[in-house]
């Protein structure tokens, strides 16, 4: 849940926890603009997802 909450609002920190720091930094520079904050919590969203069905 936490993640989640990670995700929506602060996407850039989802991917870092889940290893994937280059992608944080892509996701970082994508949310500093106000519309793409959209898209990155989108795709915070999905990896965090992806990664918890390949941890199971």
């Amino acid at each position: 849940m936490i993640r989640i909450l990670i995700a929506f609002f602060i996407p850039w920190l989802t991917f870092f926890t889940i290893g994937r720091p280059i992608a944080g930094i892509i996701c970082l520079l994508l949310q500093i603009t106000i519309l793409g904050w959209v898209p990155a919590s989108i795709w915070a969203l999905f990896a965090l997802r992806s990664y918890d069905e390949a941890a199971r």
